[in-house]
């Protein structure tokens, strides 16, 4: 079944981390572990374009993350606005070799979509993977109006902030709002048509940018603190507010956001994809249908095999979820939903003619 998968750090794994995606993972894997790799991670990919396209993963969000750290005395994140800036620039241009290869395919408009759903339903094995350009943390913006340069280039989703606090407000694991600078970004992203990822905004920065910005958000990978309860995650009052602002809610992944008390790199795994689905399950209670929620799945997005559910192996494995929903009573209308149609359904409102 044709999934689009709302949260994938593509060029971060392209670019960061230097691994030709063309690969197949089991060759990923195996180049890392003979290189000695020993960072979280490395040696445990389990994604790759072939792994994609295997999985019947044909759309997805893709983002440019380049992460400002108050430290550097660790390999993730750059140390100025300015190398934030120019790594967002070489995600842009990953992104544009692997169009060139004819990988990946631009999605920036509602015909952009519709063609490529077309052309997925003729022939999936045929067709390249389409891509929505988000941006993970809006740390690359040299200024509020740097947006339009980005829009330029293909950007159509943004949130504003990650982990920490930025010069845009709080992202997780913090309890500060948003910075006066978010005002007049916000005010411009409105004015573009981008949707807000509220995905990775403190508690406090949320419902500020609920209240301060009126167009269009979603969640790309944001699970239940029901499930794992510490502030990534989000409250059943969060979950209701991005329904009722029409938004959708992606479900990651990470076993970080799916297990209680999981400590990276300490704990043993022992949640399923089946956590996944239960997740899937609550955002669908919430709102009383199934039309709120999708996949952002989030895989090798700074972690690899070693932190995923125990039944996930390779990011083909996301085609176990609709058995997983039948099981629980969903029907086949719904289920495609979930997999891709709502998703398809919300960009073919966003997306600028």
């Amino acid at each position: 079944m044709l999934i689009f998968d709302a949260h994938l750090d593509l060029a971060l794994n392209g670019v960061d981390w230097n691994r030709d995606l063309r690969c197949d993972v089991a060759e990923l894997r195996a180049q890392e572990q003979a290189l000695g790799m020993k960072d979280p991670g490395r040696g445990g990919a389990t994604l790759s374009l072939p792994e994609m396209l295997r999985g019947e993963i044909r759309l997805c969000l893709s983002t440019l993350l380049a992460r400002q750290e108050r430290e550097i005395n660790h390999s993730f994140g750059w140390s100025s606005p300015a190398t934030c800036y120019s790594i967002a620039h070489a995600h842009l241009a990953w992104h544009r070799a692997m169009e060139r290869a004819g990988y990946l395919k631009p999605i920036r408009t509602k015909s952009d979509l519709a063609s490529h759903l077309q052309a997925c339903e003729k022939d999936l094995s045929l067709t390249p993977l389409g891509f929505i350009q988000t941006m993970e943390g809006a740390d690359p913006l040299l200024t509020p109006d740097t947006i339009d340069e980005f829009y330029e280039h293909g950007l159509r989703a943004i949130g504003l902030t990650h982990y920490g606090p930025n010069r845009y407000g709080g992202g997780t694991n913090s309890e500060v709002g948003l910075a006066i600078d978010a005002i007049p970004l916000l005010m411009r992203i409105g004015e573009l048509g981008i949707t807000v990822d509220v995905t990775h905004l403190s508690d406090v920065a949320f419902w500020q940018v609920l209240d301060r910005f009126d167009g269009r958000i979603h969640a790309s990978h944001q699970n239940s603190r029901r499930l794992a309860p510490w502030q990534r995650q989000y409250s059943d009052e969060q979950y209701k507010a991005v329904i009722e602002r029409n938004g959708v809610i992606g479900i990651a992944f990470d076993v970080i956001m799916l297990q209680p008390g999981y400590v990276r790199h300490t704990s043993e795994v022992t949640v399923t994809i089946e956590r996944a689905v239960e997740n899937i399950d609550i955002v669908c209670q919430l709102a009383g249908n199934a039309r709120h929620v999708g996949i952002g799945s989030d895989l090798d997005g700074g972690y690899g095999v070693e932190q995923t559910p125990s039944d996930l192996d390779r990011i083909s494995d996301l085609q176990r979820i609709p058995e997983l929903l039948r099981k629980r009573g969903y029907v086949d209308a719904d289920i495609a939903g979930i997999m891709h149609g709502n998703w398809c359904r919300f960009f073919s409102e966003v997306l600028p003619a």
